[in-house]
């Protein structure tokens, strides 16, 4: 019998300051009630890395095989997973339709890399709206950002 996996909300944000300039991520796991926020950020980077950077976090501090239930605001990862971008790029080696090299491959790698002991569910959450836990982590990002700047 498969042991069950512990289930783990997290909720993540990215932010910048300009794009490229000062970023900031953020993220919150969840877990029997229990709450972790995580953040950080990079003088030089874009939005989507920051993004990308609060997922990867929040899956890496993670001690053991969860089922993870991602919350992003970003179309742009939760589209790739949902509707199988990402493996259509990494078929046609990191190519996307328009023939033109998927930008930030180190980081989907990374994030391929965290995810791969999890069961990952995605969750495409309204950003800048009345979702208390994407505001929350929203805050971080920008507070993150504000010591690059």
């Amino acid at each position: 019998m498969s042991e069950k996996r512990p289930e783990v909300i997290l909720y993540t944000d990215g932010a910048c300051s300009g794009n490229p300039g000062p970023g900031g991520w953020g993220a919150l796991l969840i877990h029997k009630g229990k709450e972790k926020e995580l953040s950080g950020g990079e003088r030089y980077t874009t939005n989507n890395r920051m993004e990308m950077r609060a997922v990867i976090e929040g899956l890496k501090a993670l001690k053991k095989p969860c089922y993870v239930k991602i919350h992003s605001d970003s179309a742009l990862i939760v589209n790739s997973f949902t509707k199988g971008w990402i493996e259509n790029w990494q078929k046609k080696g990191w190519i996307k339709a328009d023939k033109k090299s998927v930008e930030n491959r180190d980081l989907w790698e990374e994030m391929l890399e965290a995810m791969s002991p999890h069961s990952v569910k995605w969750i495409k959450v309204k950003g800048h709206s009345n979702n208390k836990l994407n505001n929350r982590v929203d805050r971080l990002a920008v507070e993150a950002s504000k010591q690059f700047q």
